[in-house]
């Protein structure tokens, strides 16, 4: 496992990382001792943050991460994200943050997530969403420098909108926030363009989230997929939406095939995320041992040259599949 500076903090983070919602739920059956398995075998072979969030299974996600650290005895990073008070998806551009992160909930909240994960402190303590309005909203200031202050967190973060991540680029030059956790694959690459710049500048740590645009990017979907009841999958590639992402998928595998053909698409997908080095993590998402031996075993130092990124841009491919339907 290789490791990262993350932002201007002192820990170097493995740069693969534990992503931890399907072990709250959500993503179709899951034990939980098949989580907790699959966490302890990632910890093993390097790991060293996990990402996760309240609103994973409603703390489920946090109660068995917290169950695991129990019987660990190295440095492990946890990361975890406050949900919104009115619960409002996706925030608004005019959201107002007195009423989505009201100072006294956040630090409330915070209180909660500590007790599922039986931790003093967590180590990036993130908004689980972002309106452009926060940059100059700025009372959430206050209750992320208490929280510092008392010893409950040692950074702050947000995860920002699917394709708006620049919504942030405000409070990263103001430097108000550690860390951002944005999409960045091989179909979603405008971060390169403007917000991975911003962070890199201003050592910010980045946290990549669904580097394989919800699994579809490992290649392993046709156009007869289908998704268990409850699972998110269900409604992400409904109607037209799987078609489109099997057949740029389709296009991505035969240069993958021409270029990298002892790569598997889930490596090649992964490895394009770790080729920007303002990236300090991503956080493929993690739910049996066979999943984290494969994920992990990306990490060799082995990075895609730009000259070929740049020949990537062809597959960039700015979409809202959470939100709307392709045509």
């Amino acid at each position: 496992m290789k490791y990262r500076k993350f932002g201007n903090m002192n820990w170097e983070v493995s740069e693969i990382g534990f992503g931890a919602w399907a072990i709250g739920g959500g993503w179709g059956p899951q034990s939980d001792d098949e989580s907790i398995k699959a966490l302890h075998r990632a910890l093993d072979l390097g790991v060293n943050f996990i990402d996760t969030a309240q609103g994973y299974g409603e703390g489920k996600s946090e109660e068995i991460i917290g169950k695991v650290l129990k019987e660990r005895n190295e440095e492990i990073f946890v990361a975890t994200k406050v949900p919104p008070k009115e619960f409002d998806w996706p925030a608004r551009i005019d959201y107002d943050v007195r009423k989505a992160f009201p100072n006294e909930y956040i630090i409330e909240e915070c209180e909660k997530s500590l007790r599922r994960l039986q931790r003093d402190y967590v180590d990036v303590y993130q908004f689980h969403t972002w309106s452009m309005r926060f940059n100059d909203q700025v009372e959430w200031f206050e209750a992320f420098e208490k929280l510092k202050k008392d010893g409950k967190i040692r950074a702050s973060g947000a995860s920002v909108p699917d394709i708006d991540p620049y919504f942030i680029d405000g409070t990263l030059t103001e430097g108000k926030i550690d860390s951002i956790q944005l999409v960045y694959n091989l179909f979603e690459q405008s971060p390169a363009w403007n917000t991975l710049k911003v962070c890199k500048s201003h050592s910010i740590g980045v946290i990549v989230r669904v580097p394989f645009d919800e699994g579809a990017l490992t290649g392993k979907y046709n156009y007869d997929t289908t998704f268990p009841e409850g699972d998110v999958r269900q409604h992400y590639f409904r109607g037209n939406n799987l078609k489109a992402v099997v057949d740029k998928v389709m296009e991505i595998k035969k240069y993958k095939d021409e270029k990298h053909l002892e790569l598997s698409m889930a490596d090649f997908a992964l490895k394009f995320c770790l080729s920007n080095d303002a990236v300090s993590t991503a956080i493929p998402g993690i739910r049996n041992i066979k999943q984290a031996e494969m994920n992990t075993s990306v990490s060799d130092g082995n990075y895609f040259p730009k000259d070929e990124i740049k020949e990537m841009e062809q597959f960039a491919w700015r979409k809202d599949f959470w939100n709307e339907e392709v045509s």
